[in-house]
């Protein structure tokens, strides 16, 4: 076989397994860890406390597994008694595992009007969790950066799905020269296309980088996926993350 022909299908591969499924119920493709599936024994095994400056929680992790209100199986509930209030920070939860590129699906239920919670992606750039907010502070945003994409959203009391390819940030003698980018599908939709992410938004409570010059000074350093608690009803369940290893900026899928 020529290499050509042979280059030509292990792109059509990749591109297949990247764009496999989306929205609710999307199964892990073979190449993917799976990092939440209903279980303490997971929660316990591939997730900790962020240690970041507001940490008022202790291990183990608090946030409680319960019924899935909608379905078979269980979800794990982000109101930790430490961040009531809105407390962002105070009992965040990030898994052990850092990254640089990859591809994450991960699915969310709020119970409550005003639900707030956050998906940090590389513990860095956040989608916005918050249910009534359309602006772009709001539901599916990349926080302050793009529209809140939020005619996808299912509403209160349903699983949303947010599915993301998304690419690091890259360094030249410790200056950054390309910016971190993702696309993103909501609930099956694709709402960002190769978008690029400014900064760290939030302060030194937020996230890797927050502190450093406003969040502008983002650093060639990997990082997890952390989830925010905000003292808030926020559900999750079938989160999976699939490494990646993206030379051209493009994450479109």
């Amino acid at each position: 076989m020529k290499p050509l022909l042979i280059g030509c299908l292990l792109v059509m591969a990749i591109l297949q397994n990247l764009s496999a499924q989306v929205g609710v119920g999307a199964k892990a493709p073979k190449k993917a860890t799976v990092y939440f599936d209903g279980t303490r024994q997971m929660l316990d095994e591939k997730w900790m406390y962020w240690a970041g400056p507001r940490l008022a929680a202790t291990p183990p992790i608090k946030w409680k597994l319960v019924k899935d209100p909608v379905d078979e199986g269980m979800a794990v509930n982000t109101n930790d008694p430490a961040a009531a209030g809105g407390k962002y920070g105070a009992a965040d939860i990030v898994t052990k595992d850092e990254f640089r590129d990859f591809r994450l699906h991960i699915e969310f239920l709020v119970a409550n009007p005003g639900g707030n919670s956050g998906v940090y992606l590389q513990n860095r750039h956040e989608i916005q969790v918050l249910d009534g907010d359309k602006t772009p502070h709001g539901m599916g945003a990349v926080i302050n950066e793009s529209e809140s994409p939020y005619q996808a959203y299912n509403g209160l009391g349903k699983w949303n799905a947010y599915d993301i390819v998304y690419r690091a940030a890259r360094f030249k003698d410790g200056k950054r020269v390309e910016k971190a980018m993702l696309t993103m599908y909501f609930n099956g939709q694709k709402v960002h296309k190769n978008f690029q992410v400014n900064q760290v938004w939030g302060g030194e409570f937020s996230g890797i980088d927050g502190g450093n010059d406003d969040g502008k000074g983002i650093t060639d350093t990997p990082g997890g996926l952390k989830l925010q608690a905000e003292g808030h009803d926020v559900l999750y369940r079938n989160i999976w993350i699939q490494k990646l290893d993206l030379k051209k900026a493009d994450t479109d899928f």
